[in-house]
């Protein structure tokens, strides 16, 4: 019955995959001056007047003479502002660059947040690009959960009770638990589109998202210690084994190409839900204290 439940829950997450990135294929245009776009670049055509031009998973380019009364935000992508554009508030690129052609001009601040220029693109380096890729994703998977298992064993030493509360809470109710988790997530998103489109809430950001991976982290090992007691039935096993062999299993299938982004998003979704649960539930977990 549990794995059931379990299954539906799979299936809620896939569904809840393919109803972003149907949002993804469509532009949000909010009163005809604030364009949004999840998944895909905004394009701001010649000669208009908007408030806002925002991307999530793309670039913002603003077409000659065109203006942008507060903010071009893009979120992995460039800003490119076209000869005789004005924006008259703020630029920013989390995960690109700013380009100014000219007279272009930016009245407030202009910042970007990362660099790009080493990676690679074309169509006749796609192949190398994905195997460099996948490197570097890999390595960082390894790294990430060697500091996992550290973090882990830390809190399985000094309160063994509660990542096995936890585990406890999401064996029992595994469907609440991803219900918790889908709503956390899509809570987040429209709270980032909330403070991105308001000047004031941009900085609250990076704090939102910080709050976000370290609830899904902590969760995240007890979702490895519930897949290694799921698995390992010898009652000779200690919690330390049982959470190892667990995020050993998770790590593997995440090293998986294209499938294991779909196991991370799940272990996050789970990581955050179970703590959701345990926090606001009408039911907790007692954790024992000797």
């Amino acid at each position: 019955m549990k794995w059931q439940q379990l299954i539906l829950v799979f299936i809620a997450s896939i569904s809840l995959i393919f109803a972003g990135n149907a949002l993804a294929q469509t532009d949000i245009n909010i009163n005809n001056t604030n364009l949004i776009r999840f998944g895909g670049s905004v394009t701001v055509p010649e000669n208009q007047v908007v408030e806002n031009a925002l991307a999530f998973g793309g670039s913002v380019t603003v077409l000659p003479n065109a203006r942008v009364l507060d903010t071009a935000i893009a979120f992995g992508g460039d800003v490119i502002l076209k000869k005789g554009v004005r924006v008259d508030g703020d630029a920013y690129s989390f995960g690109g660059k700013i380009v100014q052609e000219p007279d272009a001009i930016i009245v407030g601040e202009r910042a970007t947040f990362s660099d790009r220029h080493g990676m690679m693109y074309g169509s006749n380096r796609g192949r190398s690009s994905f195997f460099a890729q996948y490197f570097f994703s890999a390595i960082f998977r390894i790294s990430a959960a060697v500091v996992a298992a550290i973090l882990g064993l830390i809190i399985l030493h000094t309160n063994p009770q509660f990542l096995q509360s936890l585990a406890t809470k999401l064996r029992q109710h595994p469907s609440l638990t991803g219900l918790w988790g889908m709503g956390a997530i899509v809570a987040i998103i429209f709270f980032s589109v909330f403070l991105a489109i308001t000047l004031i809430g941009i900085p609250l950001i990076p704090l939102l998202s910080l709050t976000a991976i370290v609830t899904s982290l902590v969760g995240s090992l007890a979702v490895a210690l519930f897949v290694g007691q799921s698995l390992i039935s010898n009652g000779n096993r200690s919690l330390q084994q049982q959470f190892l062999m667990g995020l050993a299993i998770l790590t593997v299938l995440e090293l998986i190409p294209f499938f294991g982004g779909l196991v991370v998003f799940l272990v996050n979704l789970f990581g955050l839900g179970v703590i959701l649960l345990w926090k606001f539930g009408k039911e907790k977990p007692q954790i024992a204290i000797d």
